[in-house]
């Protein structure tokens, strides 16, 4: 076999290359060696679940479902939605009863605060080697079993210290500090997103920035950004959060305006407040007849994304409770009277006539007074003629008589 020079064969360039390899050389200098006419990949999701940890709640719920299991069924849709893109995130939140809470990721408090002043999440699991992997656990899938060791340690440390004090103080669940927490939560990744990927952070989280609502459908035409949403599983009951109505609907408004959906999945009873929540961010909302199946009703209607949406028929409420809960006595009511100044509701005339949120004299007018009755008239019959009568009138018209001449 005879030797043949590579550079004769193919050819030199004049810089003394190879055509080949400069061609090659075309495709791959991006610095990540990806080729550059690679179709764009598609846009991580952000996934931020409120879990209602209220211990009255739970217990009504022991026999259907327990505590232990649901959290089981949530940890698989967590790896479920983690698994359909390896760039998606995921974040927990416990709405407790006397507060509302980080499962995942977890604040770090031996790191030192950024240039922001907020305190670093830790992501990584760090406590994991300080308190032994078991062997069982050593082949999982990293970002599986972060989600799931936090989660589960963080919620066994919460319900630890939740004293029997706490417990009988108060029935309700902190959905509204949770919902907070998710909202912060949600515009810090979007602008740490923005960064990274060399996008506008200005315009990150902004509803103008090339969103827009048609029909029952958010359309986003920026593919590259940060898909957020918000999943509440609730099994609390609307009287339990009425006291928090106003900074509820503050977070609804705020969701409303950045198009972040809210999905519900109610577990027990109803909730108004979450209702109009879901209508108003064109979110997926179930009330769960049967609880035993909480994971198929979260893979089935709760896991695809924005994008996904657009080509499926999302389980709504048709017949939507949109009462309000009135500024005086924290109470869900019909029908109420409201300030015209600033639109507070009250469920009986406040004392004195002042609004309790802005102190204006309101004039009551003749509220509370009985209408006066006045006599109805009696209609006048109408003569009834026999079925012989002539369809003129009864007595005729008189017609005037000629006088006689001479």
């Amino acid at each position: 076999m005879n030797s043949v020079d590579a550079t004769e064969h193919y050819g030199t360039s004049a810089q003394g290359k190879s055509p080949l390899l400069s061609n090659i050389s075309l495709y791959t200098r991006d610095p990540n060696h990806r080729l550059t006419h690679s179709p764009p990949e598609p846009a991580p999701s952000l996934l931020t679940v409120i879990f209602d940890t209220n211990p009255h709640a739970w217990a009504l719920l022991e026999n259907e479902l327990p505590l232990s299991k649901a959290i089981a069924n949530v940890l698989v849709f967590l790896n479920a939605h983690l698994a359909c893109n390896y760039a998606n995130e995921v974040a927990v939140v416990a709405s407790h009863s006397q507060k509302a809470t980080w499962l995942y990721p977890r604040e770090n408090p031996s790191s030192s605060k950024d240039k922001d002043g907020d305190i670093s999440m830790d992501k990584n699991g760090s406590d994991s080697k300080k308190n032994g992997t078991s062997a069982g656990q050593v082949n999982k899938y990293r970002p599986f079993r972060i989600v799931e060791e936090q989660v589960t340690r963080n919620l066994h440390d919460l319900m630890t210290s939740t004293s029997t004090a706490d417990i009988k103080s108060t029935s309700a669940t902190m959905m509204a500090g949770a919902l907070t927490l998710a909202l912060s939560h949600i515009n810090r990744r979007s602008i740490a997103w923005s960064e990274a990927h060399g996008g506008d952070t200005s315009t990150a989280g902004d509803p103008n920035s090339g969103s827009s609502t048609t029909g029952n459908t958010t359309t986003d035409s920026s593919e590259g950004g940060l898909q957020s949403r918000i999943l509440i599983i609730s099994v609390s009951g609307a009287s339990d959060s009425a006291h928090q109505y106003i900074p509820i609907m503050n977070g609804i408004f705020a969701c409303q305006r950045l198009h972040i959906p809210i999905d519900v999945c109610k577990l027990r009873g109803d909730a108004v407040f979450l209702q109009q929540a879901s209508d108003a961010t064109r979110g997926a909302y179930m009330s769960l007849t049967s609880p035993q199946g909480l994971l198929q009703y979260l893979m089935m209607a709760f896991l695809p994304d924005q994008r996904s949406r657009r080509h499926l028929v999302l389980p709504s409420r048709v017949d939507v409770d949109f009462r309000a809960a009135c500024f005086c006595h924290r109470k869900v009511v019909d029908v109420g009277f409201v300030c015209s100044i600033c639109l507070s509701i009250f469920c009986e005339p406040p004392e004195g006539g002042a609004c309790l949120t802005c102190g204006t004299q309101l004039e009551m007018g003749e509220y509370g007074n009985k209408p006066a009755l006045i006599a109805r008239k009696k209609a006048k019959k109408k003569k009834v003629r026999g079925a012989n009568a002539p369809s003129g009138s009864a007595t005729g018209t008189p017609t005037p008589t000629p006088t006689p001449g001479p």
